[in-house]
Protein backbone atom coordinates (compact mmCIF):
# COMPACT_ATOMS: atom_id res chain seq x y z
CA UNK A 1 0.00 0.00 0.00
CA UNK A 2 3.00 2.32 -0.48
CA UNK A 3 1.82 3.73 -3.82
CA UNK A 4 0.03 6.58 -2.03
CA UNK A 5 1.35 8.24 1.12
CA UNK A 6 -0.56 7.52 4.32
CA UNK A 7 -3.43 9.88 5.09
CA UNK A 8 -2.29 13.46 5.74
CA UNK A 9 -3.39 14.61 9.21
CA UNK A 10 -2.70 17.66 11.33
CA UNK A 11 -0.02 16.76 13.91
CA UNK A 12 -2.43 17.26 16.82
CA UNK A 13 -4.96 14.89 15.24
CA UNK A 14 -2.34 12.26 14.45
CA UNK A 15 -1.15 12.46 18.06
CA UNK A 16 -4.72 11.98 19.28
CA UNK A 17 -5.31 8.98 17.03
CA UNK A 18 -1.96 7.51 17.99
CA UNK A 19 -3.05 7.47 21.63
CA UNK A 20 -6.44 6.00 20.71
CA UNK A 21 -4.97 3.08 18.77
CA UNK A 22 -2.21 2.49 21.30
CA UNK A 23 -4.45 2.61 24.36
CA UNK A 24 -3.37 0.59 27.39
CA UNK A 25 -6.18 -1.96 27.11
CA UNK A 26 -5.36 -2.68 23.47
CA UNK A 27 -1.60 -2.79 23.97
CA UNK A 28 -1.99 -5.20 26.89
CA UNK A 29 -4.00 -7.56 24.70
CA UNK A 30 -1.97 -7.30 21.49
CA UNK A 31 1.45 -6.04 22.66
CA UNK A 32 2.85 -2.66 21.63
CA UNK A 33 4.41 -3.84 18.36
CA UNK A 34 1.18 -5.38 17.05
CA UNK A 35 -0.87 -2.33 18.07
CA UNK A 36 1.62 -0.10 16.25
CA UNK A 37 1.44 -2.28 13.16
CA UNK A 38 -2.39 -2.15 13.06
CA UNK A 39 -2.39 1.63 13.50
CA UNK A 40 0.11 2.26 10.72
CA UNK A 41 -1.79 -0.14 8.47
CA UNK A 42 -5.00 1.81 9.09
CA UNK A 43 -3.37 5.13 8.16
CA UNK A 44 -1.97 3.55 4.99
CA UNK A 45 -5.32 2.10 3.90
CA UNK A 46 -7.44 5.23 4.42
CA UNK A 47 -6.16 7.08 1.30
CA UNK A 48 -7.16 4.15 -0.94
CA UNK A 49 -10.66 3.30 -2.14
CA UNK A 50 -12.22 0.06 -0.88
CA UNK A 51 -11.44 -3.02 -2.95
CA UNK A 52 -15.04 -3.12 -4.23
CA UNK A 53 -17.66 -0.69 -5.44
CA UNK A 54 -20.87 -1.61 -3.63
CA UNK A 55 -24.21 -1.20 -5.37
CA UNK A 56 -27.56 -1.62 -3.63
CA UNK A 57 -30.30 -2.79 -5.95
CA UNK A 58 -33.69 -1.14 -5.63
CA UNK A 59 -35.60 -4.40 -5.24
CA UNK A 60 -38.82 -2.39 -4.98
CA UNK A 61 -38.67 -1.88 -8.75
CA UNK A 62 -36.56 -4.69 -10.15
CA UNK A 63 -34.61 -7.86 -9.40
CA UNK A 64 -30.96 -8.23 -8.49
CA UNK A 65 -30.46 -10.53 -11.49
CA UNK A 66 -31.87 -7.94 -13.92
CA UNK A 67 -29.63 -5.16 -12.59
CA UNK A 68 -26.64 -7.50 -12.57
CA UNK A 69 -27.12 -8.18 -16.29
CA UNK A 70 -27.56 -4.48 -17.12
CA UNK A 71 -24.51 -3.55 -15.06
CA UNK A 72 -22.38 -6.18 -16.75
CA UNK A 73 -23.16 -4.63 -20.15
CA UNK A 74 -22.42 -1.13 -18.84
CA UNK A 75 -19.11 -2.09 -17.27
CA UNK A 76 -18.04 -3.95 -20.41
CA UNK A 77 -18.44 -0.67 -22.29
CA UNK A 78 -16.68 1.43 -19.66
CA UNK A 79 -13.81 -1.02 -19.16
CA UNK A 80 -13.33 -1.56 -22.91
CA UNK A 81 -14.28 -5.24 -22.85
CA UNK A 82 -12.29 -6.16 -19.74
CA UNK A 83 -14.07 -9.10 -18.10
CA UNK A 84 -14.62 -7.77 -14.57
CA UNK A 85 -16.95 -9.96 -12.47
CA UNK A 86 -20.06 -8.65 -10.72
CA UNK A 87 -20.63 -10.54 -7.49
CA UNK A 88 -23.79 -11.10 -5.47
CA UNK A 89 -23.15 -10.77 -1.76
CA UNK A 90 -24.11 -14.09 -0.10
CA UNK A 91 -25.47 -12.48 3.11
CA UNK A 92 -26.92 -9.24 1.73
CA UNK A 93 -29.28 -10.32 -1.01
CA UNK A 94 -29.75 -6.80 -2.43
CA UNK A 95 -26.04 -6.01 -2.77
CA UNK A 96 -23.78 -6.32 -5.82
CA UNK A 97 -19.99 -6.01 -5.61
CA UNK A 98 -17.73 -4.80 -8.42
CA UNK A 99 -13.96 -5.25 -7.96
CA UNK A 100 -11.92 -2.05 -8.11
CA UNK A 101 -8.74 -2.66 -10.09
CA UNK A 102 -5.60 -0.88 -9.00
CA UNK A 103 -3.51 0.94 -8.21
CA UNK A 104 -2.32 0.76 -11.82
CA UNK A 105 1.36 1.60 -11.80
CA UNK A 106 2.05 1.45 -15.55
CA UNK A 107 0.26 4.67 -16.59
CA UNK A 108 2.45 7.24 -18.36
CA UNK A 109 2.07 10.82 -17.16
CA UNK A 110 1.47 13.65 -19.62
CA UNK A 111 3.13 17.06 -19.70
CA UNK A 112 -0.23 18.85 -19.52
CA UNK A 113 -1.49 18.75 -15.92
CA UNK A 114 -4.72 19.45 -14.10
CA UNK A 115 -4.64 19.93 -10.32
CA UNK A 116 -7.80 19.23 -8.32
CA UNK A 117 -8.72 19.67 -4.68
CA UNK A 118 -8.55 16.81 -2.19
CA UNK A 119 -12.31 16.17 -2.17
CA UNK A 120 -12.48 16.05 -5.96
CA UNK A 121 -9.46 13.74 -5.93
CA UNK A 122 -11.21 11.37 -3.54
CA UNK A 123 -14.20 11.21 -5.90
CA UNK A 124 -11.95 10.47 -8.90
CA UNK A 125 -10.49 7.50 -7.02
CA UNK A 126 -14.04 6.12 -6.75
CA UNK A 127 -14.71 6.36 -10.49
CA UNK A 128 -15.89 9.95 -10.94
CA UNK A 129 -14.89 12.29 -13.74
CA UNK A 130 -13.47 15.73 -12.95
CA UNK A 131 -16.01 18.55 -12.84
CA UNK A 132 -15.05 22.19 -13.24
CA UNK A 133 -15.66 23.35 -9.64
CA UNK A 134 -13.06 20.83 -8.45
CA UNK A 135 -10.27 22.13 -10.72
CA UNK A 136 -7.71 24.40 -9.04
CA UNK A 137 -4.98 24.62 -11.67
CA UNK A 138 -4.36 23.73 -15.31
CA UNK A 139 -1.33 23.93 -17.55
CA UNK A 140 -0.78 27.21 -19.40
CA UNK A 141 -1.68 26.12 -22.93
CA UNK A 142 -4.26 23.40 -22.17
CA UNK A 143 -6.98 23.15 -24.83
CA UNK A 144 -10.18 21.17 -25.10
CA UNK A 145 -9.38 17.67 -26.35
CA UNK A 146 -5.89 17.55 -24.83
CA UNK A 147 -4.68 14.45 -23.03
CA UNK A 148 -3.94 15.53 -19.46
CA UNK A 149 -2.69 13.99 -16.23
CA UNK A 150 -4.79 14.72 -13.14
CA UNK A 151 -3.27 15.25 -9.70
CA UNK A 152 -4.69 15.90 -6.24
CA UNK A 153 -3.34 18.78 -4.15
CA UNK A 154 -3.55 16.96 -0.81
CA UNK A 155 -2.02 19.81 1.22
CA UNK A 156 -4.33 22.50 -0.15
CA UNK A 157 -1.45 24.78 -1.17
CA UNK A 158 -2.15 25.26 -4.86
CA UNK A 159 -3.58 28.69 -5.77
CA UNK A 160 -6.68 28.75 -7.93
CA UNK A 161 -5.82 29.54 -11.52
CA UNK A 162 -2.13 28.69 -11.19
CA UNK A 163 -0.42 27.70 -14.46
CA UNK A 164 1.82 25.16 -12.74
CA UNK A 165 2.13 23.63 -9.29
CA UNK A 166 5.35 22.24 -7.86
CA UNK A 167 4.04 21.31 -4.42
CA UNK A 168 2.99 17.91 -3.07
CA UNK A 169 0.54 16.23 -5.40
CA UNK A 170 -0.74 12.69 -5.92
CA UNK A 171 -1.23 11.26 -9.41
CA UNK A 172 -4.83 10.16 -10.04
CA UNK A 173 -4.68 9.10 -13.67
CA UNK A 174 -5.14 10.47 -17.19
CA UNK A 175 -8.05 11.91 -19.09
CA UNK A 176 -9.23 14.20 -21.89
CA UNK A 177 -9.88 17.85 -21.18
CA UNK A 178 -13.43 18.84 -22.11
CA UNK A 179 -12.62 22.56 -21.87
CA UNK A 180 -9.67 24.85 -22.40
CA UNK A 181 -7.84 26.47 -19.51
CA UNK A 182 -9.34 29.85 -20.47
CA UNK A 183 -12.87 28.45 -20.34
CA UNK A 184 -12.29 26.83 -16.93
CA UNK A 185 -10.92 30.02 -15.39
CA UNK A 186 -13.14 32.45 -17.26
CA UNK A 187 -13.40 35.94 -15.67
CA UNK A 188 -17.17 35.61 -15.77
CA UNK A 189 -16.94 32.89 -13.14
CA UNK A 190 -16.30 29.15 -13.04
CA UNK A 191 -18.27 27.05 -15.48
CA UNK A 192 -20.28 24.04 -14.48
CA UNK A 193 -20.15 20.60 -16.00
CA UNK A 194 -17.36 18.18 -16.79
CA UNK A 195 -13.81 19.49 -16.98
CA UNK A 196 -11.85 16.27 -17.58
CA UNK A 197 -13.24 12.96 -18.75
CA UNK A 198 -11.11 10.32 -17.05
CA UNK A 199 -9.98 7.67 -19.53
CA UNK A 200 -7.19 5.96 -17.56
CA UNK A 201 -7.70 6.46 -13.82
CA UNK A 202 -5.18 4.97 -11.45
CA UNK A 203 -8.01 2.94 -9.91
CA UNK A 204 -10.33 1.41 -12.48
CA UNK A 205 -13.76 1.83 -10.94
CA UNK A 206 -17.03 2.19 -12.86
CA UNK A 207 -18.65 5.58 -13.24
CA UNK A 208 -22.32 5.71 -12.30
CA UNK A 209 -23.21 9.11 -13.72
CA UNK A 210 -26.82 8.69 -14.93
CA UNK A 211 -26.47 4.89 -14.92
CA UNK A 212 -29.63 2.97 -13.91
CA UNK A 213 -30.47 5.75 -11.45
CA UNK A 214 -33.89 4.34 -10.47
CA UNK A 215 -32.63 0.78 -10.17
CA UNK A 216 -29.56 1.15 -8.00
CA UNK A 217 -28.02 3.22 -5.24
CA UNK A 218 -24.28 3.53 -4.61
CA UNK A 219 -23.84 2.66 -0.96
CA UNK A 220 -20.75 1.54 0.91
CA UNK A 221 -21.02 -1.99 2.26
CA UNK A 222 -21.15 -1.14 6.00
CA UNK A 223 -23.80 1.49 5.26
CA UNK A 224 -25.96 -1.20 3.66
CA UNK A 225 -25.36 -3.52 6.62
CA UNK A 226 -26.88 -0.90 8.97
CA UNK A 227 -30.36 -1.16 7.48
CA UNK A 228 -30.27 -4.95 7.48
CA UNK A 229 -29.28 -4.93 11.15
CA UNK A 230 -32.22 -2.65 11.99
CA UNK A 231 -34.38 -5.15 10.07
CA UNK A 232 -37.55 -3.04 9.60
CA UNK A 233 -40.77 -4.94 9.01
CA UNK A 234 -43.74 -4.07 6.78
CA UNK A 235 -46.31 -1.97 8.60
CA UNK A 236 -43.92 -0.63 11.24
CA UNK A 237 -43.16 3.00 12.03
CA UNK A 238 -39.45 3.73 11.61
CA UNK A 239 -37.42 6.85 12.44
CA UNK A 240 -34.20 7.77 10.63
CA UNK A 241 -32.98 10.59 12.86
CA UNK A 242 -30.14 12.04 10.77
CA UNK A 243 -31.20 10.84 7.37
CA UNK A 244 -29.65 12.95 4.59
CA UNK A 245 -29.04 12.26 1.77
CA UNK A 246 -31.43 9.32 2.16
CA UNK A 247 -29.42 6.22 1.29
CA UNK A 248 -30.36 4.36 4.45
CA UNK A 249 -33.85 5.91 4.48
CA UNK A 250 -34.66 4.50 1.05
CA UNK A 251 -33.03 1.18 1.97
CA UNK A 252 -35.27 0.88 5.04
CA UNK A 253 -38.36 1.64 2.95
CA UNK A 254 -37.32 -0.97 0.39
CA UNK A 255 -36.75 -3.65 3.03
CA UNK A 256 -40.28 -2.90 4.32
CA UNK A 257 -41.66 -3.37 0.79
CA UNK A 258 -42.81 0.26 0.95
CA UNK A 259 -45.40 -0.74 3.56
CA UNK A 260 -45.53 1.21 6.79
CA UNK A 261 -43.98 4.59 7.52
CA UNK A 262 -40.39 5.81 7.47
CA UNK A 263 -39.90 9.22 9.04
CA UNK A 264 -36.68 10.87 7.85
CA UNK A 265 -35.28 13.96 9.55
CA UNK A 266 -32.43 16.37 8.91
CA UNK A 267 -31.91 19.88 10.24
CA UNK A 268 -30.80 21.35 6.88
CA UNK A 269 -33.65 22.07 4.46
CA UNK A 270 -31.62 21.48 1.28
CA UNK A 271 -30.64 18.03 2.56
CA UNK A 272 -34.26 17.20 3.34
CA UNK A 273 -35.07 18.07 -0.27
CA UNK A 274 -32.40 15.57 -1.38
CA UNK A 275 -34.06 12.83 0.70
CA UNK A 276 -37.40 13.58 -0.99
CA UNK A 277 -35.76 13.53 -4.43
CA UNK A 278 -34.13 10.16 -3.80
CA UNK A 279 -37.38 8.70 -2.52
CA UNK A 280 -39.18 9.89 -5.66
CA UNK A 281 -36.41 8.59 -7.94
CA UNK A 282 -36.65 5.14 -6.37
CA UNK A 283 -40.48 5.34 -6.37
CA UNK A 284 -40.87 4.82 -2.63
CA UNK A 285 -44.05 6.27 -1.14
CA UNK A 286 -43.83 5.40 2.57
CA UNK A 287 -41.11 7.99 3.30
CA UNK A 288 -42.00 11.30 4.94
CA UNK A 289 -39.13 13.78 5.26
CA UNK A 290 -39.04 16.67 7.73
CA UNK A 291 -36.64 19.49 8.47
CA UNK A 292 -35.91 19.06 12.16
CA UNK A 293 -32.96 19.11 14.56
CA UNK A 294 -32.92 15.59 16.00
CA UNK A 295 -32.08 16.88 19.46
CA UNK A 296 -35.48 18.63 19.46
CA UNK A 297 -37.54 15.76 18.08
CA UNK A 298 -39.11 14.76 21.42
CA UNK A 299 -42.17 16.44 22.93
CA UNK A 300 -43.74 15.75 26.31
CA UNK A 301 -47.09 16.71 24.75
CA UNK A 302 -48.24 17.69 21.29
CA UNK A 303 -49.39 21.30 20.97
CA UNK A 304 -50.53 20.87 17.36
CA UNK A 305 -52.17 17.98 15.55
CA UNK A 306 -49.35 17.38 13.06
CA UNK A 307 -47.75 14.19 11.73
CA UNK A 308 -44.26 15.61 11.88
CA UNK A 309 -41.80 16.31 14.69
CA UNK A 310 -41.60 16.76 17.59
CA UNK A 311 -42.95 13.33 18.52
CA UNK A 312 -44.40 11.91 21.71
CA UNK A 313 -42.63 9.26 23.75
CA UNK A 314 -42.66 5.69 22.45
CA UNK A 315 -43.68 6.67 18.90
CA UNK A 316 -41.46 4.33 16.90
CA UNK A 317 -40.96 0.59 16.51
CA UNK A 318 -37.36 0.98 15.36
CA UNK A 319 -34.94 3.90 15.23
CA UNK A 320 -31.78 4.41 13.23
CA UNK A 321 -29.35 6.93 14.67
CA UNK A 322 -26.63 7.30 12.05
CA UNK A 323 -25.05 10.07 14.06
CA UNK A 324 -23.12 13.10 12.82
CA UNK A 325 -19.48 12.28 13.41
CA UNK A 326 -15.90 13.20 12.62
CA UNK A 327 -16.09 11.10 9.43
CA UNK A 328 -12.57 9.75 9.74
CA UNK A 329 -13.50 6.37 8.31
CA UNK A 330 -14.60 7.58 4.90
CA UNK A 331 -12.43 6.21 2.09
CA UNK A 332 -10.59 7.19 0.08
CA UNK A 333 -9.32 10.13 2.10
CA UNK A 334 -5.81 11.29 1.24
CA UNK A 335 -5.98 14.42 3.43
CA UNK A 336 -8.06 15.12 6.53
CA UNK A 337 -7.98 18.83 7.39
CA UNK A 338 -10.07 18.97 10.55
CA UNK A 339 -8.55 20.25 13.79
CA UNK A 340 -8.48 18.27 17.02
CA UNK A 341 -11.20 20.52 18.41
CA UNK A 342 -13.45 19.61 15.49
CA UNK A 343 -12.63 15.90 15.72
CA UNK A 344 -13.50 15.75 19.42
CA UNK A 345 -16.61 17.96 19.27
CA UNK A 346 -19.19 15.32 18.31
CA UNK A 347 -19.51 13.20 21.45
CA UNK A 348 -21.91 15.57 23.32
CA UNK A 349 -24.15 15.95 20.26
CA UNK A 350 -24.27 12.19 19.74
CA UNK A 351 -25.31 11.72 23.36
CA UNK A 352 -28.09 14.31 23.05
CA UNK A 353 -29.42 12.56 19.95
CA UNK A 354 -29.14 9.18 21.65
CA UNK A 355 -31.14 10.42 24.66
CA UNK A 356 -33.94 11.60 22.37
CA UNK A 357 -33.90 8.30 20.48
CA UNK A 358 -34.38 6.30 23.70
CA UNK A 359 -37.39 8.42 24.63
CA UNK A 360 -38.99 7.93 21.23
CA UNK A 361 -38.52 4.16 21.11
CA UNK A 362 -41.41 1.84 21.92
CA UNK A 363 -40.98 -0.86 24.60
CA UNK A 364 -39.28 -3.80 22.92
CA UNK A 365 -38.18 -1.60 20.05
CA UNK A 366 -34.84 -1.71 18.29
CA UNK A 367 -32.30 1.12 18.21
CA UNK A 368 -29.25 0.98 15.93
CA UNK A 369 -26.43 3.49 16.45
CA UNK A 370 -23.83 3.91 13.71
CA UNK A 371 -21.06 6.26 12.61
CA UNK A 372 -18.57 6.46 9.76
CA UNK A 373 -15.59 7.26 11.93
CA UNK A 374 -12.80 5.31 13.64
CA UNK A 375 -12.40 6.93 17.06
CA UNK A 376 -13.18 5.20 20.35
CA UNK A 377 -14.90 8.29 21.74
CA UNK A 378 -17.65 8.26 19.11
CA UNK A 379 -18.08 4.50 19.02
CA UNK A 380 -17.22 2.05 21.80
CA UNK A 381 -17.14 4.79 24.44
CA UNK A 382 -20.63 5.86 23.38
CA UNK A 383 -21.82 2.29 23.78
CA UNK A 384 -20.36 2.13 27.30
CA UNK A 385 -22.00 5.48 28.10
CA UNK A 386 -25.39 4.33 26.78
CA UNK A 387 -25.35 1.07 28.74
CA UNK A 388 -24.47 2.96 31.93
CA UNK A 389 -27.05 5.72 31.49
CA UNK A 390 -29.97 3.70 30.08
CA UNK A 391 -30.48 0.49 32.07
CA UNK A 392 -33.55 -0.18 29.90
CA UNK A 393 -31.22 -0.87 26.95
CA UNK A 394 -29.36 -4.06 26.27
CA UNK A 395 -26.92 -4.91 23.49
CA UNK A 396 -28.21 -7.60 21.17
CA UNK A 397 -26.51 -9.77 18.57
CA UNK A 398 -26.49 -8.37 15.04
CA UNK A 399 -27.58 -10.08 11.88
CA UNK A 400 -25.79 -9.94 9.55
CA UNK A 401 -22.47 -9.63 11.35
CA UNK A 402 -19.82 -9.43 8.64
CA UNK A 403 -17.48 -6.86 10.19
CA UNK A 404 -15.01 -7.30 13.02
CA UNK A 405 -15.82 -6.90 16.69
CA UNK A 406 -15.50 -3.68 18.66
CA UNK A 407 -12.10 -2.28 19.63
CA UNK A 408 -10.68 -2.48 23.14
CA UNK A 409 -10.16 0.71 25.10
CA UNK A 410 -13.62 1.63 26.39
CA UNK A 411 -13.65 -0.92 29.23
CA UNK A 412 -16.32 -3.02 27.57
CA UNK A 413 -16.22 -6.76 28.20
CA UNK A 414 -15.13 -9.10 25.43
CA UNK A 415 -18.70 -10.42 25.24
CA UNK A 416 -20.02 -6.90 24.62
CA UNK A 417 -17.32 -6.13 22.06
CA UNK A 418 -18.39 -9.21 20.10
CA UNK A 419 -21.89 -7.71 19.80
CA UNK A 420 -20.53 -4.63 17.99
CA UNK A 421 -19.37 -4.32 14.38
CA UNK A 422 -16.30 -2.35 13.40
CA UNK A 423 -15.31 -2.35 9.73
CA UNK A 424 -11.58 -1.77 9.75
CA UNK A 425 -9.74 -1.68 6.40
CA UNK A 426 -6.51 -2.67 8.15
CA UNK A 427 -8.11 -6.06 8.93
CA UNK A 428 -7.63 -7.19 5.32
CA UNK A 429 -6.27 -10.74 5.25
CA UNK A 430 -6.06 -10.90 1.47
CA UNK A 431 -4.04 -8.14 -0.16
CA UNK A 432 -5.55 -6.26 -3.10
CA UNK A 433 -4.90 -8.48 -6.07
CA UNK A 434 -3.17 -7.64 -9.31
CA UNK A 435 -5.58 -7.47 -12.25
CA UNK A 436 -4.55 -10.80 -13.76
CA UNK A 437 -4.92 -12.76 -10.52
CA UNK A 438 -8.10 -10.84 -9.69
CA UNK A 439 -9.91 -12.08 -12.74
CA UNK A 440 -8.89 -15.66 -11.97
CA UNK A 441 -9.69 -15.49 -8.24
CA UNK A 442 -12.32 -17.67 -6.63
CA UNK A 443 -15.59 -15.88 -5.92
CA UNK A 444 -15.53 -16.79 -2.21
CA UNK A 445 -12.06 -15.21 -1.89
CA UNK A 446 -13.30 -12.00 -3.49
CA UNK A 447 -16.34 -11.89 -1.18
CA UNK A 448 -14.04 -12.36 1.81
CA UNK A 449 -11.93 -9.43 0.66
CA UNK A 450 -15.04 -7.30 0.15
CA UNK A 451 -16.24 -7.96 3.69
CA UNK A 452 -12.91 -6.96 5.19
CA UNK A 453 -11.67 -4.05 3.07
CA UNK A 454 -14.41 -1.58 3.93
CA UNK A 455 -15.03 1.96 5.01
CA UNK A 456 -14.28 2.32 8.72
CA UNK A 457 -17.87 2.15 9.90
CA UNK A 458 -19.16 1.33 13.36
CA UNK A 459 -22.52 -0.26 14.22
CA UNK A 460 -24.07 -0.98 17.61
CA UNK A 461 -27.50 -2.50 18.17
CA UNK A 462 -29.65 -2.01 21.27
CA UNK A 463 -33.06 -3.34 22.23
CA UNK A 464 -35.32 -1.57 24.72
CA UNK A 465 -36.41 -4.14 27.29
CA UNK A 466 -38.51 -2.07 29.66
CA UNK A 467 -39.67 1.45 30.37
CA UNK A 468 -38.48 3.42 33.37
Amino acid sequence: MSFFPKILLLPEVEGYLSNVFRNQELVSALDAQEAEKKYESLLSHLPHPPAFTTVRVNTHLTSVKHVKNLLFEEIQKQFKGLNVPILEHPELQDILLIPVIGPRKDLQQHLSEVIVGAQCGNAVLRGAHVYVPGIISASKFMKAGDMVSVYSDIEGKCKRGAKEFLGTKVFLGNGISELSRNEIFSPSGPLKGMGVRMTDPIYLSPSFDNVLSSYLFLQNLPSAVVSHVLNPQPGERILDMCAAPGGKTTHLATLMHDQGEVIAMDKIASKVKKITQNAALLQLNCIKAFCCDGTKAFAVRKTEDTEGPPFLAESFDRILLDAPCSGMGQRPNMAYSWTLKEVTSYQPLQQKLFTVAVKLLKPGGILVYSTCTITLAENEEQVAWALENFPCLQLQSQEPHIGGEGMMGARLSLDKLKLLQRFDPSNVTLQRMHINSLLDAKEEDLIHLANKDCIGFFIAKFIKLNVK
